[in-house]
């Protein structure tokens, strides 16, 4: 067995912050070193449940449509039956090892098998190259060699969990130091095996992120391919699929017909062709599959959640729809607030960010139950944000809000609750212009021309934004043959075969 009394030396400062490329240690050869560009193990793929987890719809889905996407280990609520369940049964275990070692002569059968598992849990940490410490971890850890030494009653379980530790030191992210190093402070044999395996835990968990991150390209390209077979496969069975997707995009075709703006500074707009902004708005342009299908997925925004003729290609994505359109609700609400509150604060008192970030604060706090309760939820912001700019306003040295300007503020910001009011439908028209824009030009270049009220809430619409264009793109990639066979029988063959849809 490897000597384990020598500590492995300490790492050198540098190392990336978020992978498993460390400095090589006087005890790794060059083939255990990791390039920046080496890919995890694909046995690790399959060994971690990340194969399984790609073939399952909802995660493929997930995965191919957030490029951050990372997974976490499910937090249980403290005060839950699952949890205290979850607890007593591990106290179980961790009380039964301690009789079993505690025993003369020691029982080692529970020990084993967590010996067991970790040795496999630290196999699957090492990258593809680290074939001297795959060895190491093999002969230090052998089932074989552990099962001998605890018929002979030798098994050293203080000396492997130290020999673990520096394996752990060795291979964890530089985000767990912290943690493996708080653990050689416990002398107690059971409670450091516990705290091996929950730190163990965390960078397995840490490693199937990296993998994910690392494997982006190939995972988005499975979610396309999946998601498209497993629809096909239920095509196959049911012909008649695709008819509220065909209604959906049928009805997008119409409304363009209705020539809604178009976005800033497109190859058709004013500042290229010399047309005025009324002329481009009203000048007829012929539909293509990927304006159809833009119109489409602004349509999706406004959908009513009572109409049950949802497009059968989305029915995945419907959740994640009503919370995009949740958020853009909520955004109409903050950013007509913010333009009510900007006409009665001033300049001075508006221009200050913190002043700014505090009424964002109170607004976005006292709208969560909009929907449910729009005009209590209206009233209490007209009475809180009223009181924040007679207070500042009053801190600035400032002219104070007179009762009649304070009658007025609060009398329009109560009014926002109304649908038909004025602000909010200029605020709404023009976010889902913003959003318009996010599919044809991007998201950095629709930020860069907002219009009048949209500024001061940039980052949320940048958030959303590309929330929005990550949903279409991904949903065009999977179903765009579907898309371009429906939209060529609406606007004509010839016309759909010239712009096919292309990613948006």
């Amino acid at each position: 067995m490897p000597d384990v009394k020598e500590k492995v030396p300490p790492k050198e400062p540098g190392g990336a912050e978020s992978g498993f490329c460390k400095p090589a240690t006087s005890e790794q050869t060059q083939e255990d070193k990791c390039s920046p560009e080496e890919p995890p193990s694909r046995s690790f793929f399959s060994a971690t449940g990340l194969k399984g987890t790609v073939n399952n719809s909802k995660l493929s889905n997930e995965i191919g449509m957030n490029h951050d996407f990372h997974l976490e280990e499910k937090a249980l609520p403290p005060s839950s039956l699952e949890n205290k369940v979850k607890e007593t049964m591990h106290n179980a275990f961790w009380d039964h090892l301690k009789e079993q070692l505690s025993a003369t002569p020691p029982d080692f059968s529970c020990a084993l098998e967590l010996l067991k598992e970790i040795k496999e849990v630290l196999v699957s940490l090492l990258l593809p190259r680290q074939n001297r410490l795959r060895s190491d971890i093999e002969e230090a850890l052998g089932v074989d060699l552990l099962k001998q030494e605890a018929e002979n009653g030798t098994l050293n379980v203080a000396h492997l969990s130290q020999y673990i530790l520096n394996m752990m030191t060795l291979l964890c992210a530089p985000v767990r130091d912290e943690a493996v190093q708080k653990l050689e402070n416990i002398t107690d044999s059971v409670r450091l095996l516990r705290g091996i395996f929950q730190v163990l835990g965390q960078m397995k968990m840490d490693m199937v992120n990296y993998t994910i991150q690392s494997l982006q390209p190939q995972l988005q390209e499975h979610s396309i391919q999946h998601e498209r077979a497993k629809f096909q496969e239920r095509l196959n069975k049911q012909p008649s699929l695709l008819d509220h997707t065909t209604k959906w995009l049928t009805q997008a075709a119409a409304d363009l017909t209705t020539l809604p703006p178009t976005c800033p500074d497109t190859p058709d707009s004013s500042n290229v062709t010399g047309a005025t902004p009324s002329e481009t708005i009203n000048s007829p342009e012929p539909l293509s599959p990927t304006m159809v299908l833009s119109q489409g997925f602004l349509n999706l925004l406004l959908w009513d959640p009572e109409n049950e003729e949802f497009p059968e290609t989305l029915l995945m994505d419907r959740t994640r729809l009503q919370e995009l359109k949740s958020q853009l609700q909520q955004l109409t609400i903050l950013a007509s607030v913010l333009l009510v509150a900007s006409s009665f604060s001033g300049n001075v008192l508006f221009g200050s960010p913190q002043f700014l970030d505090k009424l964002k604060r109170i607004t976005k706090g006292l709208t969560e139950e909009f929907n449910s309760r729009p005009e209590e939820a209206m009233q209490t912001v007209s009475e809180q944000v009223s009181q924040e700019i007679h207070r500042s306003l009053k801190n600035m040295g400032l002219t104070a809000l007179s009762s009649d300007n304070a009658a007025a503020l609060t009398g329009q910001l109560q009014n926002i609750a109304k649908k038909e009011n004025c602000v909010r439908s200029v605020i709404d028209q023009r976010i889902h212009l913003f959003l318009k824009c996010c599919l044809v030009l991007g998201v950095q270049r629709s930020l860069l021309d907002l219009p009048g009220g949209l500024t001061v809430i940039e980052a949320e619409l940048a958030e959303l934004g590309q929330k929005f264009v990550n949903l279409t793109h991904h949903n065009q990639q999977v179903f765009g043959p579907y898309y371009t066979e429906i939209i060529k029988k609406l606007i004509g063959p010839a016309q759909a075969l010239e712009t096919k849809v292309e990613c948006l």
